[in-house]
């Protein structure tokens, strides 16, 4: 019954837990070092001091600022450094001219090497030492609905050089039974020799190329070339003796001393006729084609004006006098 002894009721006995040795022997160690530090003893100044660094002192004596007086430079000096810029910008814009210049040769070389449509017309062999001059594809460059016309005007450029030779041939036969007529047989050989390069450079090619790229100043060009064409055929038709033309009057005159003679040359004055006559009928058709492709005066002029200013000597040659002028005003200056 021993165990039944004890009071539950009863206080426990108090336990300080501070009491515990491990925890006393941690508060009386930091107590005694707490009470050896003095702050104000001398080997703590020390530790201070050594641990404190010394703001650096400036080396050397300060001195006071000194305002340096500004030069003013002269008008000559200020016009020879404008000139000496102007000069050095000029030799940069040159520079990169050349520099450009000389890309866009290469480039153009280079497309020239690669390009399929290399020129075409005349039709030469491979082994002849001149090479073709221009490129002519009625189906790859010119619309649809221009191919039959401009086919046209390529076969009367034909005619008209076919007519050029009959001509030289028929005042060749008309010199033979005349020998004053040695004049006309040379007319008509600078005829034949002149107006076939130049009908087809001067009339051809511009209606060529307006086709081909709608171009009101090749349209206008044509115009103006082909009516002068014209007038050029009737006075061949007429034959005015003397001016190297087989026409209907020379023809016609020579009736009365060779009939052979004048019969060829009446075949001739008729080929001027019909160059004529078909020439008038073209002539109405490029015009009524004209109107419909929306070409103007005004475009022609904006053609013309860009293809000026986009010029490459035309750009030199500005370039050029605007170099001179402006050393001259500075050598005036």
């Amino acid at each position: 019954m021993s165990g039944f002894d004890t009071n539950p009721f009863a206080d426990p006995v108090d336990i300080n837990p501070f009491q515990d040795p491990s925890v006393t022997q941690l508060t009386n160690t930091s107590q005694s070092g707490l009470d050896e530090f003095n702050p104000f003893s001398e080997s703590s100044q020390l530790t201070n001091a050594a641990r404190t660094t010394p703001a650096a002192q400036p080396s050397g004596h300060s001195q006071p600022a000194v305002l340096q007086t500004s030069v003013e430079p002269t008008p000559q000096a200020v016009a020879a450094a404008a000139q000496a810029g102007l000069l050095q910008q000029q030799a940069e814009l040159e520079r990169k001219a050349a520099e450009l210049e000389k890309k866009e040769r290469e480039l153009q070389s280079h497309a020239a090497s690669i390009d399929p449509r290399q020129n075409n017309w005349p039709p030469l062999p491979k082994k002849c030492p001149i090479k073709p001059c221009f490129y002519q594809d009625f189906s790859a460059d010119i619309p649809a609905d221009y191919q039959r016309i401009c086919k046209m005007l390529y076969y009367l450029w034909m005619l008209h050089s076919i007519t050029l030779l009959l001509n030289l041939l028929a005042c060749l036969a008309w010199f033979t039974v005349q020998t004053e007529r040695g004049v006309d047989f040379g007319l008509s050989i600078l005829w034949f020799i002149l107006f076939t390069p130049c009908a087809f450079l001067c009339w051809y090619r511009p209606i060529y190329k307006a086709f081909r790229s709608d171009s009101s100043f090749s349209f206008f060009v044509f115009f103006f070339v082909f009516f002068c064409q014209i007038a050029i055929y009737v006075i061949q038709a007429v034959g005015i003796p003397g001016w190297g033309d087989s026409g209907w009057i020379a023809a016609l005159s020579e009736l009365h001393v060779n009939l052979a003679v004048a019969i060829i040359m009446m075949v001739v004055a008729g080929f001027f006729t019909l160059c004529a006559a078909l020439s008038l009928f073209l002539l109405k058709q490029v015009h009524s084609l004209y109107r419909r492709t929306g070409a103007s005066f005004q475009r022609a002029q904006e053609e013309f004006s860009q293809g000026i200013l986009t010029n490459r000597s035309f750009q030199t040659a500005a370039a050029g006098a605007a170099s001179s002028a402006a050393h001259s005003a500075f050598r005036g200056n």
